[in-house]
């Protein structure tokens, strides 16, 4: 059949849709909303739904005769099923309906990656005649109704349109949504219809609800029968086909399998990208103002009460508050700011009254989700007097500040004399004995030490990482192979394993709401370590890792073989750094590896935000870059005060052409020690206004050193897209690390579209940063 003949059919059975014509099924939903619908059985066929109510157990079983369309009420027992969604879904199996538009101030950019939607007033106020208006709340009605009926093409579009509008004013909706709480209401500028756009007549209003059956059907499997009061000869009898379906009676609603723990994952890493963003945001929106200043909107005022709630009571949760807050992926500077940020948002809540409930989580929240050992004296110090104003009592307990203490107070002593904590992992190679400090332990050595009374069931114990990669929030396969980012999963995946009846066989590693889709990071005793391994092989350690946050900006503009460095932080009497580098062997990929630095070597500049250019301009350059979003806890903020002392930007910084050692750089991170090292230069000014810029070098105060010129350490890396509803997580087991020794990933999930370069190959400035969490540890 030709194209145009195909079109004309299509024109041919819309046009009976929407005029009712010719109908052989008048199909009565009784929902939220109540109506009749005058449609075609082998157009409603082709979702799963209907093929199932018309063909799939089903006989007709000889009802009169009529030459009316007969009549088949179905329920919608899930309230998320809205009128708007269910005809855009019809319309669709008719092969039209209205085009959707989705708000672009609800779409996250490279110039405005948390949405111009944030500084606008009412973010519905352009709305093109003839399209369906796809808010955050009828793109989640419309995944429900999809999902239902079973229409995975309308699923995934609209799976698309959540995904890619995560942002301030979608992720709670979203993320209540992803834990069954529902779609919520509407918001309070949006527009309400009670059908979808351009479809007001082909829903037929019933006025008696009494009238009369004109089909009936036998189920060939009687026990799940849902009868329907009608006489004796006119009696429908079926079954819902959604039974068949994965639909979970979830402890707040219904949860929509792998769909719902996909939305959930990208809310996740959204929040654990820019929740430290938002802070700021909520803290000057509650003192009754905020100024924006974006590259769209300079200065726009907006409406205290209409600004988004995330951190206050009424957006997250004190529980997802204490998850996120304690997360690996939560990215922060260093412990110090994860402990201001979390008493800020504390006393943020308590502003609006002090409740026992959430102070249980505040409690945990400060006791074990903040690694203090990796504190200075002086701050620890500080802890002890640090007061809160609403119920004037310390928010860190005397007695954790003191194990903290002494933790750190252990490890110096392990590194500086050698000597080893435990003697319970298999013997070590003379090699391995100078780098390793033997503080680890295996689970059957817990065991056997909890039943020798050595080791108490409550001591902490934190599990050193294998080689392993994920990636969370992400819906498509990874294009590189070698990458093994084992959570990656398609469209029709997720929507098939949603939707199956069958065993549940995934082979991919679960996130739901109870792990907090992803992002939790678990804490374990050493009771709870040995029932977690039954094979009594995993290693742990007695030591939290060392977590700090790195930041690299206009990422876009590096050259092949060109190194952008993060800030350098001292951990356990060595120096560390990472560094990003592009490579082009196989594609263009970019890399990002962990760097342990030398005492004596000169400390890297660091990566930094680079001023507005304004070109035209000659009467000089333009302000210092301000992007439309606090983007770095380092970075001067408008309002309440840095978390902590900043980098000073300069936009002029000449450095030295220095060559450093890199080891191995493989993709995935290579198991073999050493490697020939690469000539590569840091990044030097070219003139006042070079991209990428660099700060002057901040060295980090060193306490002491370690004297061993090779250690062992753990590590992971986790870094989130752009606009932050996906992230990937790079984690290694044990390596060698020699003064000077790199080790990393190469992977072209990183360099993702946002940090492409431009077109004519020159970089310019984006709002948009590379960010990364890194935790590491050694054994």
């Amino acid at each position: 059949m030709s194209p145009a003949s195909l079109g004309s059919l299509q024109s041919h059975l819309y046009l009976s849709f929407l005029n009712g014509s010719t109908a052989d099924v008048a199909l009565h939903v009784s929902s939220t909303w109540d109506a009749v619908y005058y449609l075609h059985r082998v157009v409603l066929i082709q979702a799963g739904f209907f093929q199932s109510l018309f063909t799939s157990g089903f006989l007709e079983s000889g009802g009169p005769s009529s030459s009316s369309p007969k009549e088949v009420k179905v329920r919608f027992p899930d309230s998320n099923i809205t009128r708007p969604a269910f005809e855009i879904c019809i319309a669709r199996l008719y092969g039209g309906g209205p085009p959707l538009f989705a708000p672009p101030a609800f779409i996250p950019t490279h110039s405005v990656p948390l949405t111009p939607g944030l500084s606008m007033s009412n973010p519905y106020a352009k709305i093109p005649p003839g399209h369906q208006l796809a808010s955050p709340r009828f793109l989640l009605s419309l995944l429900a109704t999809s999902i239902y009926l079973s229409i995975p093409s309308t699923t995934s579009h609209a799976m698309s349109l959540i995904l890619n509008s995560v942002g301030p004013r979608t992720v709670i909706r979203y993320l209540n949504f992803a834990i069954g709480q529902g779609m919520g209401s509407p918001d309070e500028d949006e527009p309400q219809s009670s059908s979808a756009t351009g479809l007001e007549q082909v829903a037929r209003h019933v006025v008696d609800k009494a009238e009369s059956i004109n089909e009936s059907y036998s189920l060939l499997d009687e026990s799940n029968v849902e009868l329907e009061d009608a006489t004796e000869d006119e009696q429908a009898q079926k079954i819902d086909p959604a039974e068949s379906h994965s639909f979970d009676e979830h402890e707040h609603g219904i949860h929509y399998g792998l769909l719902s723990d996909k939305i959930g994952e990208a809310c996740a890493s959204w929040l654990a990208r820019w929740g430290t963003d938002m802070l700021e945001y909520e803290e000057e929106d509650q003192a009754g103002w905020r100024p924006y200043d974006t590259n769209v909107i300079r200065a726009a005022e907006r409406h205290r009460s209409n600004f988004p709630r995330i951190w206050r009571r009424g957006g997250l949760s004190a529980a997802w508050v204490r998850a996120l807050l304690s997360s690996d992926e939560f990215w922060i500077r260093g412990e110090w700011e994860r402990y201001q940020v979390a008493r800020r948002i504390v006393e943020l809540r308590r502003k609006e009254g002090v409740l026992e409930e959430e102070e249980r989580e505040w409690r945990s929240l400060f006791d074990s989700a903040i690694y203090y050992c990796h504190l200075p004296l002086e701050q620890l110090v500080s802890l002890s007097s640090d007061i809160s104003p609403s119920t004037k009592d310390p928010y860190v307990p005397l007695s954790t500040i003191q194990a903290a203490h002494w933790t750190q107070s252990l490890l110096r002593h392990h590194i500086m004399t050698g000597s080893s904590a435990s003697q319970n992992l298999p013997p070590a190679s003379p090699g391995s004995r100078d780098k390793d400090l033997g503080i680890g332990i295996l689970s059957a050595s817990i065991l056997s030490g909890i039943t020798s009374g050595d080791i108490p069931k409550d001591r902490p114990y934190w599990l050193v990482p294998s080689d392993a990669s994920r990636r969370i929030g992400e819906s498509t396969p990874a294009t590189n192979n070698t990458s093994s980012l084992s959570t990656s999963m398609s469209m029709d995946q997720l929507f098939q394993r949603t939707l199956s009846s069958g065993p549940k066989t995934i082979q991919h590693p679960i996130t739901s709401e109870a792990n907090f889709f992803g992002i939790h990071t678990p804490s374990y005793d050493a009771e709870s370590c040995v029932a977690m391994d039954a094979s009594g092989a995993s290693r742990w350690s007695p030591y939290p890792p060392f977590r700090f946050g790195a930041e690299f900006w206009d990422v876009e503009s590096l050259k092949e073989k060109t190194r952008l460095h993060s800030h350098t932080v001292w951990y356990a009497g060595n120096l560390f750094n990472v560094y990003v580098q592009v490579v082009r062997k196989k594609g263009v990929q970019l890399g990002i590896y962990l760097h342990r630095q030398s005492s004596v070597d000169p400390i890297p500049p660091a990566s930094a935000p680079a001023p507005l250019l304004s070109p035209r301009n000659e009467r000089g350059p333009s302000p210092v870059r301000a992007p439309s979003i606090p983007i770095s806890t380092s970075a001067p903020r408008f309002g309440s005060p840095p978390l902590s002392s900043p980098l000073p930007l300069s936009p002029r910084l000449l450095t030295q052409t220095i060559s450093l050692p890199v080891a191995g750089t493989p993709s995935p991170r290579s198991s073999t020690p050493g490697g020939t090292p690469v000539t590569s230069s840091y990044i030097t000014a070219q003139n006042a206004w070079s991209i990428p810029a660099l700060a002057p070098v901040h060295a980090p105060l060193q306490p002491f050193r370690d004297p061993r010129s090779t250690i062992a350490a753990f590590f992971a890396i986790s870094c989130p897209s752009g606009t932050g509803s996906s992230l990937t997580r790079f984690s290694s087991a044990p390596d060698s690390f020699p003064i000077g020794q790199s080790w990393g990933w190469k992977s072209s999930t990183l360099r993702s579209e946002e940090y492409l370069e431009t077109a004519d190959g020159h970089g310019a400035p984006r709002e948009v940063s590379l960010r990364a969490t890194i935790i590491l540890g050694l054994v």
